[in-house]
């Protein structure tokens, strides 16, 4: 059976982390499958949001299988494995301006958490346990973590974890403003669906592209940021959607967009 599922309903895909046994932790074959996930996602005009989530109830993603993956940094005299293309296949190197959510069930720990962080929103069970806890092990976060998780939280909170491998709880991560929303297990992936179908009804082209601008922004001064938000609104002007969605609305109809 493949370690990662891929299933696209209309224009939504899922990517399931298919190692319930293991708390869907990432080894050498998954993350080799995961980078092709995402890589096709990527690729695919036909795919416009992508919603990532693990096998069974216990466990979102433990991060790196330390018993597979993480030896083989070590034999490597410290080249990570997955360094190219980050852990999981979207922590670093692989650009998706396509929204993408995570929905967390259970364990979201280390890389775990790490691709969550890669995820645009980001929708949790109660049972959800948040985590970079690699300094327990005498290591450290290397898949995005050090830098994602203090934009995401406050720097001292941010600290707090990575240094001192604390975890959160679903609703303590919700109230930091780590995730969105925490939904019981049985709505976890309809409420992940709905919400990728209420993208799916924006102007995908225009979703792209501010995704992008406040990704590339966080990174700017204030000026530069402005000149980039300018340049991509700018380029959305000449497609199609940019003249279906005002026809639309003047025509009090729903809009048909294309991503052209």
């Amino acid at each position: 059976m493949s370690t990662v599922l891929y299933e696209q309903q209309d224009r939504i895909v899922t990517i399931t982390i298919n190692r319930p046994e293991a708390m869907n932790a990432v080894d050498p074959e998954t993350q080799e499958a995961l980078v092709s996930a995402w890589t096709r996602f990527r690729d695919d005009d036909s795919a416009w949001v992508a919603i990532l989530t693990g096998a069974g109830e216990r466990a979102f993603s433990a991060g790196a299988d330390l018993k597979k993956l993480v030896p083989g940094l070590f034999a490597r005299g410290g080249a990570a494995p997955h360094n190219a293309d980050g852990l999981g296949g979207i922590t670093r190197g692989l650009e998706i301006w396509k929204p993408m959510i995570a929905a967390i069930n259970g364990f979201c720990l280390a890389g775990g958490l790490e691709q969550a962080l890669a995820c645009d929103l980001r929708i949790a069970t109660p049972s959800a346990t948040f985590g970079l806890t690699e300094v327990r092990w005498a290591i450290m976060p290397g898949a995005g973590g050090t830098q994602r998780l203090p934009r995401a939280l406050p720097l001292a909170k941010a600290l707090e974890m990575i240094l001192m491998a604390r975890t959160l709880t679903a609703e303590e991560a919700l109230r930091w403003g780590l995730v969105n929303a925490v939904v019981p297990p049985a709505e976890l992936l309809p409420t992940a669906r709905a919400w990728a179908q209420e993208l799916c009804e924006r102007g995908p082209l225009a979703v792209r592209a501010a995704k992008e601008a406040v990704v590339r922004g966080l990174t700017m001064p204030l000026a530069d940021g402005l000149r980039l938000e300018a340049f991509l609104s700018g380029t959305l002007r000449g497609t199609e959607d940019a003249v279906e969605g005002p026809r639309a609305f003047a025509e009090k109809r729903k809009p048909g967009f294309r991503a052209r």
